[in-house]
């Protein structure tokens, strides 16, 4: 692609996206369009997205304890083990 094609690309998208703009910020049935349909849409989208993070990082937890756990009985944790108190404790009473 030369310049003037990018350039012309450029505007047209350009062009476009503010027509579009115009239509949903300018216009009756466009502000209706926007708030009836494409906000909550999008209100949806970002709870989904929130709840979907918060599952990521509750996976993320368990993953990091499974390998703590697995470090530790095999013997390779630094012997500051947050979840025993003594990583070589013989008898539990």
């Amino acid at each position: 692609m030369n310049e003037n094609t990018r350039a012309m690309v450029a505007a047209i998208v350009g062009a476009v996206i503010g027509g579009v703009a115009g239509y949903l910020f300018l216009t009756e049935n466009g502000r209706t369009l926007r708030r009836r349909q494409i906000e909550p849409a999008l209100e949806d989208l970002a709870r989904e997205l929130s709840g979907f993070s918060a599952t990521l990082q509750k996976a993320t937890g368990i993953a990091s304890e499974g390998w703590k756990l697995i470090g530790d009985a095999l013997g390779e944790g630094d012997g500051r083990s947050s979840r025993y108190g003594n990583p070589h404790q013989t008898a539990p009473f």
